[in-house]
């Protein structure tokens, strides 16, 4: 299986026969090295065969914060990402920070989708930034990390007026269950700032409904990034 290049630097989210994600961030330390990174990327996996068909797609988008890059990947099980492990992970990694020097992996975490959402009228938009909140509770419990993405989709029911800028939404529980991933579409980075910047109006709008999610009991923290689609890769079949 050859590398095939997603158009938009897009992965399909909801795609048949996902049973595991993982999401990782790279710290590079300046915008520069965030492209060069993604580059190396590119040229890395472009010139060598997909890994395993356990590999559904890889994506790589680039932090606002001049720093980090977020990974997200989609895997059948387990047993396949530690076969790549086993196998490739090394020398393609290897091969990245030859080229870019310095890169610091942290913070891989696996999950599971558990709930989408879209706009009716967004969907042949193609977003120009992707938003990760990502929650963390005091301890694991899976019906506590489920009662709080229905609790969202409660509250953006409700919202009297959500931002149009909005695309989708995915909601990830971590498989230490005490975490939770959404990952978010967003026509701009823009829109997403005027969205946070005015409640009324759009994300956490004053209703009961937003306020329990935002007060939701065992919460710990929140955290709110936005990244540029930079690179998604699929097996060319």
């Amino acid at each position: 299986m050859t590398v095939y290049v997603q158009p938009h630097s897009r992965p399909d989210l909801t795609r048949p026969g996902v049973g595991l994600v993982k999401a990782s961030t790279w710290r590079v330390g300046t915008p520069e090295r965030q492209r060069a990174a993604v580059d190396a990327i590119a040229r890395t996996w472009g010139k060598r065969h997909w890994p395993n068909e356990g590999l559904l797609s890889y994506t790589v988008h680039i932090g606002s914060d001049g720093d980090t890059l977020f990974h997200y990947s989609q895997w059948r099980a387990e047993e396949d990402y530690q076969e790549l492990v086993r196998t490739e992970r090394a020398e393609r990694n290897a091969e990245i920070d030859a080229a870019v020097p310095g890169i610091e992996r942290v913070a891989l975490h696996s999950y599971e989708l558990y709930r989408s959402g879209m706009l009716a009228a967004a969907r042949d938009r193609v977003p120009g930034c992707v938003v990760t909140v990502e929650v963390e509770f005091d301890g694991p419990d899976p019906a506590r990390q489920r009662g709080w993405v229905d609790a969202v989709f409660e509250a953006l029911g409700s919202d009297p007026a959500p931002h149009p800028g909005g695309i989708s939404g995915h909601f990830h529980l971590g498989l230490d269950g005490a975490r939770v991933l959404n990952y978010a579409e967003w026509e701009s980075a823009a829109a997403h700032e005027e969205a946070m910047a005015a409640p009324g109006d759009g994300i956490g709008a004053p209703t009961p409904q937003w306020r329990r999610v935002q007060s939701y009991p065992g919460m710990v923290r929140s955290t709110v990034r936005r990244h540029t689609p930079a690179l998604s890769l699929t097996p060319d079949m």
